[in-house]
């Protein structure tokens, strides 16, 4: 059974770091395309990157880019995101999700992805 797990979340200052885990089981990274998305309240669901085999997207709003950066680690079946320089307006609950690709290309929207984890909270406030 497919199961995406995240951890590392919190409550964590303004201009601060977090590193986020997505420890992902039942499944072949290389098959799939794996990726964050975040949603903070009364907001719409909003992607942040995905990874493949071949391919990164990185960073989908301005915003984050500079700032967020995915990575993936094969042997641990774990893709992490490591976020920098935090804002309050990063607050959110941030989900890992995967769909099978193949590894060729990582689709926008949220609505094509089939597996979710269970979201990790991501605080920034002083």
């Amino acid at each position: 059974q497919l199961q995406l797990v995240e951890s590392g979340g919190g409550l964590v200052q303004p201009g601060g770091s977090l590193r986020l885990s997505c420890a992902a089981s039942g499944l072949i990274l290389d098959d799939y395309a794996i990726a964050w998305f975040r949603q903070a309240p009364g907001k719409e669901r909003e992607g942040v990157s995905c990874i493949t085999s071949k391919i990164v997207n990185p960073n989908y709003t301005d915003s984050m880019k500079g700032r967020f950066t995915i990575s993936r680690d094969n042997a641990k079946n774990t893709v992490y995101l490591q976020i920098s320089s935090l804002k309050p307006e990063d607050t959110a609950v941030y989900y890992c999700t995967a769909t099978r690709t193949g590894g060729s290309y990582c689709p926008t929207w949220w609505t094509a992805y089939d597996y979710w984890g269970q979201g990790t909270q991501v605080t920034v406030s002083s």
